[in-house]
């Protein structure tokens, strides 16, 4: 969480953004999106708000971590045009949006950017997810932002993730990993069915039809980035898995299954124990 990517705190993490980075540049064949749109678990409006500025600041908005990590810096241009151009499809499908020239690259923005395009060379523009953090609103703007963008050769990035619980992830057990499981095991076999024609609208009851989810996400704002681009790519995308941790996680908990180790004391569950999965959509 926070930095700690950029700390050195999440090699793994790390690696595999990196390696979605140059998944992303190998599949364009070296040649880099025009522009990137973001979605950030960190970013809450109403109405929904998109970053404006031609050179967009740094907002560090996290707590308690070294100095350096207030320092860092990803001087990627903005892209005043396209934010113009997304505000008109929003308002096309009658979605209220304001422009904000303010609003820096928080962290849920700067710190996979930095990881995967760290030339900070492609201009990003980002877009706040809707306050009401109902997923059907918000998949409605995601669906708005593929029709307008899909055909430009822009990026649509959803940052966030498929475990957002801190109670459980300081205080992890066997109950909270195997919920992250059952949940992102629930969410890959729905985002990847190739046969379900209401893929989108099961997603969109996601906290009455995914088990565990509700302790996965007490909240779900990290969890709406990613059901907005699956609305954004549309039913008829093809998705790939690009991260699943539910095999390790199984394991963890196997492993650690409340007994003792070898100096007599309780197991415990590494935070990193809960399961996660990530997606790409393409066409």
């Amino acid at each position: 969480g926070g930095p700690m990517p950029l700390m050195g705190r999440q090699p793994q993490l790390v690696q595999h953004m990196q390696e979605v980075g140059q998944q992303i540049m190998e599949a364009a064949a070296g040649s880099p999106p025009k522009a990137i749109v973001i979605l950030s678990a960190h970013w809450e409006t109403d109405p929904i708000e998109i970053t404006s500025s031609p050179n967009p600041s740094m907002l560090y908005d996290y707590y308690g971590f070294p100095p350096e990590t207030y320092e860092y810096e990803y001087p990627a241009p903005g892209s005043p045009q396209l934010a113009q151009t997304i505000q008109t499809a929003l308002k096309q499908e009658g979605i209220t949006s304001k422009l904000n020239p303010d609003r820096g690259f928080d962290h849920g923005v700067f710190v996979p950017l930095m990881i995967m395009f760290p030339h900070a060379n492609i201009p990003v523009v980002c877009v706040s997810i809707h306050k009401s953090l109902d997923a059907k609103i918000n998949m409605s703007i995601g669906a708005a932002l593929g029709n307008a963008l899909r055909d430009d050769d822009i990026l649509l990035i959803g940052s966030g993730y498929t475990f957002h619980n801190m109670r459980a992830i300081f205080n992890p057990s066997h109950d909270t990993v195997q919920a992250s499981n059952d949940f992102n095991t629930w969410l890959r076999d729905t985002i990847m069915s190739s046969s379900d024609d209401d893929k989108l609208g099961k997603l969109s009851k996601w906290d009455t039809l995914g088990p565990g989810a509700r302790l996965c996400h007490p909240r779900e704002e990290h969890l709406l980035p990613l059901l907005m681009v699956a609305a954004a790519a549309g039913p008829d995308a093809k998705a790939e898995v690009i991260l699943d941790t539910t095999t390790t996680s199984n394991t963890s908990c196997a492993n650690s299954n409340g007994g003792n180790n070898d100096d007599g004391k309780k197991d415990r569950l590494s935070p990193d124990a809960h399961a996660a999965t990530g997606y790409m959509f393409h066409h």
